[in-house]
């Protein structure tokens, strides 16, 4: 090889390395700098005139640049500012909506993993999340109980090696995308040494919310595993589905990469035909496939939000005579104690 081949080869090789390190950064830096103030977002929408509830310190406000881009200017019933705005109802007390309430806690044999069916197991990878859905049925959920080192993890990695029967681990939090690429990477390399665990799937908003994170050192640690990658994106809304969100997601499905989603039905926000049939065309019309409907789990400060299942049945007729079949969600709620989501 001559001087000048190698030189270029050097020269690409820097060049490729440096385009890594700043995709990294780019993503981490758009966290760092989520707006964590709703008068400031609200001032910023022009709608000053909304007075937000300021909620508790354990479940703060947080929502990222790219989500707000998406948002109406001067529409207080914009269905993303809506998802993220903290109001008075969250203070409300209202029976049978519960801190826990599909019964993770009692799930989990050992911190960390929660275990509810015979082949697969979950992994709280990550307190944090790039955006503070105000309907999260893990909003009071103690994360700081869960393992935080790669050290910390052995324990729960030693419980799947000992359930042969497990195939299947779901990355969930939290967020498992707030962990950088090489943590990440890292946590995947020891879950693959686990010869009869055959899939890893991850739960994550953060292709949605924070689409700079869908990086290529991201998607090289998931081309190089011997696991089958599944994601399982969240998307409420067909405006949630534009502009670098819709490139991440591609990015993903060109990748190779089964991607799914799961929406939550919100009164609202999503709870009429027409907003569903948008939401699943937008999503499949990227590459990425309706998956579940869920009827909102019943958490502490989020009974507002809840859509009577008769009008969720209404809702997938709907869908059924406007979309093709592979385009229509399956309509579930999770039953704690149920095997599996049950449909509706």
């Amino acid at each position: 090889m001559n001087k000048t081949a190698r030189t270029a080869i050097l020269q690409e090789q820097r060049t490729n390395t440096l385009e890594k390190a700043n995709s990294e950064s780019n993503w981490q830096l758009e966290l760092v700098n989520a707006c964590r103030d709703p008068d400031k977002l609200l001032s910023r929408l022009g709608l000053t005139e909304i007075l937000p509830a300021y909620m508790a310190a354990d479940f703060p406000f947080l929502v990222p640049e790219s989500f707000i881009r998406r948002m109406k200017i001067g529409d207080p019933n914009d269905p993303l500012l809506k998802q993220v705005l903290p109001v008075h109802y969250e203070n409300d007390v209202v029976p049978n909506f519960l801190s826990d309430p599909v019964a993770d806690l009692t799930a989990s044999p050992v911190p960390g993993m929660v275990h509810k069916y015979v082949n697969r197991v979950l992994l709280i990878t990550s307190g944090s999340c790039a955006v503070n859905c105000r309907y999260c049925f893990r909003r009071h959920f103690p994360y700081s109980e869960a393992p935080r080192s790669l050290e910390s993890w052995k324990p729960v990695f030693e419980e799947i090696g000992n359930r042969p029967e497990v195939d299947e681990v779901i990355l969930s939090g939290g967020d498992p995308l707030t962990l950088n690429d090489r943590r990440l990477g890292l946590m995947i390399e020891k879950l693959a040494e686990i010869p009869h665990l055959q899939r890893i799937r991850f739960h994550s908003r953060l292709p949605i919310v924070l689409p700079s994170r869908v990086t290529e050192g991201l998607l090289n640690a998931l081309r190089k595993t011997r696991l089958q990658p599944i994601f399982v994106v969240h998307a409420n809304h067909g405006n949630e589905i534009v502009d670098d969100c819709a490139t991440a997601l591609r990015r993903l499905v060109r990748a190779g990469i089964p991607v799914l989603n799961q929406a939550v039905l919100l009164r609202g926000i999503n709870d009429s035909i027409n907003a569903q049939v948008d939401l699943c065309t937008r999503l499949v019309n990227v590459g990425a496939m309706p998956y579940y409907l869920n009827q909102l789990d019943r958490v502490q400060g989020a009974a507002h939000f809840e859509v009577s299942v008769e009008r969720g049945r209404e809702i997938m007729a709907g869908l059924r005579k406007n979309l093709s079949g592979y385009a229509v969600p399956r309509y579930v709620v999770d039953v704690p104690e149920c095997d599996g989501k049950t449909e509706l």
